[in-house]
């Protein structure tokens, strides 16, 4: 019967490897884990919880694209105040000219 390993038996860079192993294709989780020496269902959660990490890092958080949406909006409307008065500028040089 193998001993029981605590939640810190392995260090963070063990785990990445390990996860890495099994995305990379090197073999299945079962494989890998009994390579090493691991338990199945541990390498699954470390896989599992790679996979959250990953996906919440990709993609950014919505405080900062609703930031960023008003920031566009502010500029869109300032840009259109700015067309409008080119068109009233250049309106009344035309006129001038006549």
């Amino acid at each position: 019967m193998k001993k029981k390993r605590g939640p810190s038996a392995y260090s963070d860079e063990f785990r990445r490897e390990a996860v890495r192993l099994v995305e990379s294709g090197k073999g299945d989780v079962v494989q890998v884990a009994k390579d090493l020496d691991v338990h199945p269902e541990t390498l699954r959660i470390w896989c599992r919880t790679a996979a959250r990490q990953g996906a919440g890092a990709a993609t950014p958080s919505r405080v900062l694209l609703e930031e960023e949406n008003r920031r566009l909006r502010k500029e869109n409307e300032r840009l259109k105040e700015e067309r409008d008065i080119l068109k009233k500028a250049t309106a009344f040089f035309a006129r001038d000219e006549r």
